[in-house]
């Protein structure tokens, strides 16, 4: 399917590596030019070289901490005007309400909760007054399922859902959409080497790993490709009556377990 994106600019955050590069690969095999934003400068430039190898499209990167006001202000005052905004960074540890303490949990929160927050307000604003633009938050489903013992993850999750929610009923009376993803359990490098260590506590080998996940639906993770391609489809006209919705991809989890 077309999704006539060429041309368009898109600014990924978190987007080095996992769900983040393969949205960022994404959107540029659909012809956007991207700006790459992490906290890893050699990641990114990595993550340039492969976008670029493949794709005829503008690429910049942006090595900040998006946990901090004044990068947030400065990430999207350098990527100027913007067709696309997908949040995407943060990683939130899990721990239950007496486990992790104050500065863990505010550390997180800074940077998945307020970092996602600090950039999408001044996207936001800009995007009102262009009548225009697209916003898709890559949030996650324990927000969908709160767990006691990933307490703020599950919070920050709910809390971003619910900002998605609101402002899509908002932004579409300005020409803008607002979205949410929850990706469910995905086969990302990150999440390769945890089940890799669980194979070879549990089983001795760590290339076993794909034994422990077949109760997951369909027998496995998902992919970055298909959480990627979800992305990019909400950010095209196709998903043009789209808006103030979270859409889950993990194979039917939240609803059947």
């Amino acid at each position: 399917m077309e999704l006539d994106l060429k041309g368009r600019t898109a600014l990924i955050t978190g987007s080095s590596r996992g769900i983040g590069f393969g949205v960022a690969q994404q959107l540029a095999a659909e012809g956007c030019n991207v700006h790459l934003a992490s906290r890893s400068a050699t990641s990114l430039e990595a993550a340039k070289r492969k976008i670029t190898a493949a794709h005829r499209v503008n690429v910049t990167v942006h090595a900040l901490d998006l946990s901090k006001l004044e990068n947030a202000l400065a990430l999207v005052k350098a990527c100027g005007p913007l067709d696309i905004l997908v949040n995407n960074a943060g990683a939130i540890p899990q721990g239950s309400i007496t486990g992790l303490d104050d500065a863990t949990w505010r550390t997180a929160w800074d940077l998945k909760v307020f970092g996602f927050i600090n950039v999408t307000r001044e996207v936001y604003r800009d995007m009102c007054a262009s009548k225009r633009g697209v916003i898709v938050n890559v949030v996650g489903t324990a927000g969908e399922r709160p767990s006691a013992i990933y307490i703020a993850g599950s919070m920050a999750n709910a809390g971003l859902m619910a900002m998605s929610r609101a402002l899509g009923a908002e932004s579409v009376d300005y020409g803008v959409r607002v979205v949410a993803v929850n990706p469910g359990a995905i086969e990302t490098d990150r999440q390769v080497v945890r089940w890799k260590a669980r194979a070879k506590a549990e089983l001795g080998d760590e290339n076993r790993w794909r034994e422990l996940v077949t109760g997951f639906p369909r027998g496995r993770l998902g992919t970055v490709d298909e959480v990627a391609s979800t992305v990019a489809f909400l950010c095209s006209d196709r998903a043009g009556y789209i808006s103030g919705t979270v859409v889950t991809v993990d194979g039917g989890g939240v609803v059947h377990k």
